[in-house]
């Protein structure tokens, strides 16, 4: 008795369960189900995201062609300030021979004047000359006129009056030579002073002419550096204008999107009613069917965000060469050459491969601190397949000599050149090698 009172028990149980089910389900289907979201089509999205590549590819163009232009910006800087310098030398080279020129007629202003008074001191003692001889001749003597004798006493006084002026007539001969002598090496003077007047003037405008041309060779690299700056904005402006159009229609697939999986949502809730409902029906039929589930997830990417985060992390930290260990940036070292003239040395910061160091540090990735060596590490990919967390390498001559982080959506994060900062920027096609390098 008690044993047919169990079966019925058991039985009563299954029967309420079973009620119980069938209602819910009877309910749900009177309940007025809620229209389904848009679900936008196929060629809608496909639309938008050759869209989106487009716009990325012509983003990825500008940044390129702005890349040369900032390139060229800086080779037409180094002209201009080698241009300043050669007009520079030209101006003080002009002030020079100007100098020598005002020193060169004066002197020849000096000779000029000397000479000309050699020559009237010449006219004056060949008058006075021409007047002792003429007077001398008149009185049948070469010792001067009668008049000097007049009032000797004796005739030793005589004879001492004619050596007298028989010596004067020889000592005016002897200045005349002398002052012929003196005339002729203050016009030889004159020439010589003449002629280095000549060339200093020859000197000055060659001088002038020079500093003429290297003048409007300063202007002439002064325009086209500034007409590669105005290039430059301009290319800047225009890929300001693709970015936002790029981030427009990534916003335009990403509501297409969101609008997709909001309608799987709704799709799938259908299916589970659909199912509950279904479930219940079997339980009317005593079949009950114990619903399993546990599928997992497998983390993707948690590795490769810890290393972007850690290179973004050190945004503005300045570039020093050598410089950036597993733990941080570090005091740069001495190259000797152009990092010296930065003063990398007593900087505290990252170069190149050594952000690529502190950033996969945070992975548990060890790298030399060489972007060579770095450029072996790991797996080679195309750099058409580069994906967010490769690093990429520029080489010249097929060598290797800068890393940077792909960060994805063509850009990148790097500490460039000594000088600057680290920084996010677009990526650079030009000299970039042919693989990128995957550690993750």
């Amino acid at each position: 008795m008690s044993r047919t009172r169990g079966v019925l028990h058991a039985r009563s149980i299954a029967t309420i369960t079973l009620l119980t089910a069938v209602g819910l389900a009877a309910s749900g289907s009177a309940l007025a189900a809620p229209p389904p979201p848009p679900n936008p089509s196929d060629a809608e999205m496909n639309a938008g995201r050759e869209t989106v590549q487009t716009t990325a590819n012509q983003v990825g163009e500008l940044a390129n062609r702005l890349a040369d232009a900032e390139s060229q910006l800086v080779g037409l800087q180094a002209q201009v300030e080698l241009k300043m310098e050669d007009a520079n030398k030209a101006r003080v080279d002009l002030g020079r021979a100007e100098r020598a020129y005002d020193d060169a007629r004066r002197a020849a202003e000096t000779a000029g004047a000397e000479a000309d008074a050699a020559a009237r001191q010449i006219e004056e003692q060949r008058k006075r000359l021409d007047q002792f001889a003429a007077s001398s001749y008149r009185q049948g003597s070469t010792i001067g006129s009668a008049t000097a004798f007049i009032g000797s006493k004796t005739p030793q006084d005589v004879l001492d009056r004619a050596v007298f002026l028989d010596a004067i007539s020889e000592s005016q001969l002897n200045v005349m030579d002398d002052l012929q002598r003196a005339r002729i090496e203050k016009v030889n003077k004159d020439s010589l002073t003449r002629a280095a007047l000549q060339d200093a003037e020859a000197k000055r405008l060659a001088a002038d002419q020079a500093r003429s041309a290297a003048e409007a060779a300063e202007q002439t690299a002064i325009t086209a550096q500034a007409t590669q700056a105005e290039q430059a904005r301009r290319l800047e402006a225009d890929k300001a204008g693709v970015e936002a159009q790029l981030a427009e229609a990534r916003s335009h697939v990403s509501g297409l999107e969101a609008q997709r999986g909001r309608y799987e949502s709704w799709q799938a809730a259908k299916q589970r009613e659909e199912e509950a409902a279904t479930a219940a029906q079997a339980l009317s039929s005593s079949v009950v069917t114990a619903p399993s589930s546990g599928a997992g997830t497998r983390p993707s990417g948690r590795s490769v965000e810890v290393v972007i985060g850690r290179a973004l992390s050190q945004l503005g930290v300045q570039y020093a060469w050598g410089g950036g260990t597993s733990r941080g940036p570090t005091r740069g070292i001495r190259d000797g050459g152009v990092a010296d003239s930065y003063g990398d040395y007593a900087k505290v910061g990252f170069d190149c491969s050594g952000l690529m160091i502190y950033a996969f540090a945070g992975a548990g990735v060890s790298l030399d601190h060489y972007s060579g060596y770095q450029y072996q590490s790991g797996r080679r990919v195309p750099v058409s397949q580069m994906q967010r967390g490769d690093m990429l390498f520029w080489q010249d001559g097929g060598r290797i000599h800068h890393v940077a982080l792909y960060l994805g959506n063509g850009k990148m994060v790097e500490a460039p050149y000594s000088g600057s900062r680290v920084r996010v920027t677009a990526v650079r096609y030009g000299g970039i090698a042919p693989y990128a390098v995957r550690m993750l």
